[in-house]
C-alpha cells in the first residue's frame, strides 16, 4: 500500500496529499467536521496541525487519526478489491 510522504491542510476541512508512488491531490474531509471527534477541527488552527504518524496515518495530537489507506481510496476514487487483492478474481 502507497504511504502519505506529504500533507498540507487547506481551507475548508480539505488536505492536498501526496502518496510515495506519485499520486497527489486533494481530499475534502467537511462531511467529516464538527460531528463527534471531528468537532476539535472548528478550531482551524487545530486542523491546520495535521501530521503523518510514524505508522502512516493521519493524526491531530493523539485526539484523531485516519486511515491513509481510506483517504487513499478516496483520493484516486478505487475500490478496495483494486488495491487489496483477494488472490481469485471475479466475473
Amino acid at each position: 500500500m502507497p504511504r502519505i510522504i506529504e500533507v498540507q491542510a487547506r481551507p475548508a476541512y480539505h488536505l492536498w496529499l501526496r502518496y510515495d508512488d506519485g499520486i497527489e491531490g486533494e481530499v475534502d474531509l467537511a462531511n467529516m467536521a464538527r460531528r463527534g471527534v471531528f468537532k476539535a477541527w472548528e478550531d482551524v488552527s487545530f486542523f491546520e496541525s495535521v501530521q503523518i504518524a510514524p505508522h502512516g496515518a493521519l493524526v491531530w495530537d493523539d485526539k484523531i487519526d485516519l486511515c491513509p489507506d481510506a483517504i487513499y481510496l478516496r483520493l484516486t476514487s478505487k475500490a478496495p478489491y483494486e488495491l487489496f487483492p483477494t488472490g481469485t478474481q471475479q466475473d
